[in-house]
């Protein structure tokens, strides 16, 4: 079978390897679609927040299905289309374990999730991303159709958090200063669009001079960190779901007491693939906008490639189709 290997540090190449043996607890997926996620590229560079080695094959953002089975798999059978999480326990699938880049890999069953009809493969290697960002929505609470919903960022998992709070109804703006990023927005259902500049002109206009009753920081910069406490409402939820670890950046920190303001932090989604499942199902969430490249097992390369290069990409996916 072909497989996108990273080899070494820095050496992505496709790569032919044997299909894997399963044992009797275990299911033999084919890939269908495999998403390449900013961590995919640490992991290339050598960095990651568990131990690694190389060679392996990364893909955590996936959608598959399942050939083949073991004898104590209950309740999936060849035909099923699958998603699968990629937190499981001490390993990380894609990073510690080698992950779903390739025509077929193994994995437990009780990672794994059957896929909606109504979910089709490509938003099905997004139902990852969606996860962190649906995680991040139920954990600021309630949001609903009383909103006003500010989205600073608009990389995946701010466009994902501008699908969810569309779907729920509430009044969604995007601040985002990239032009393609800001049109997969508006394609998403985002009610406003803006340049960060021209933030606080459209939140005085739309709240009526009270600010945002939910921001969702995602950008992981500092500075736009300090900046969501300043346009939240009296009362405002914040959850900050961009990640830093170490910078640093001056912040108005009195206006978490005067405004009496609800801070939350998420990351990950753990619990919640289930409902995310569900949400996107019900909901008809299409998020096939953030996927701006598509390459075939032949040229995966490529999609490494292409995310690194997030002035002109969002979301590289690559395409399977290979059967038993």
């Amino acid at each position: 079978m072909k497989a996108l290997q990273y080899v070494e540090k820095e050496q992505p190449a496709v790569t032919e390897l044997p299909v894997p043996e399963i044992s009797d607890d275990e299911v033999l997926v084919a890939a269908r679609s495999v998403g390449v996620c900013h961590s995919d590229i640490e992991l290339l560079e050598g960095r990651y927040i568990i131990p690694f080695q190389y060679p392996l094959i990364p893909g955590h953002e996936w959608s598959g299905e399942v050939v083949k089975v073991g004898s104590k798999v209950k309740d999936l059978k060849p035909g099923d289309r699958v998603v699968g999480e990629c937190v499981i326990g001490d390993d990380h699938f894609g990073f510690s374990i080698s992950g779903a880049a390739a025509e077929f890999f193994k994995a437990k069953e009780s990672w794994l999730h059957k896929l909606p009809d109504a979910v089709d493969y490509t938003n099905g290697a997004l139902v990852e991303p969606f996860s962190v960002a649906y995680y991040a929505l139920m954990r600021v609470g309630n949001v609903n159709a009383s909103d006003v919903l500010v989205v600073l960022g608009a990389g995946p998992i701010g466009l994902a958090v501008t699908a969810g709070a569309k779907a729920l109804g509430a009044l969604t703006i995007v601040v985002e200063p990239v032009a393609h990023r800001q049109e997969a927005a508006k394609k998403l259902g985002a009610d406003h669009v803006v340049d960060p500049d021209r933030l606080d002109a459209l939140l005085e206009k739309v709240s009526g001079g009270k600010g945002a009753n939910v921001v969702i920081e995602a950008t992981g910069n500092p500075a736009v960190m300090a900046r969501a406490l300043e346009i939240a409402a009296f009362k405002g939820r914040v959850g900050y779901i961009g990640i830093d670890v170490g910078r640093e950046a001056p912040a108005k920190l009195g206006l978490i007491q005067s405004k009496e303001l609800s801070i939350t932090g998420s990351i990950g989604s753990p619990g919640v693939w289930p409902d995310t499942l569900r949400f996107m199902a019900n909901k008809g969430i299409d998020l096939s906008p953030l996927v701006t490249n598509t390459f075939d097992v032949d040229n995966a390369v490529g999609a490494v490639d292409a995310a690194q290069d997030p002035a002109n990409n969002i979301k590289a996916h690559i395409q399977f189709t290979a059967t038993l």
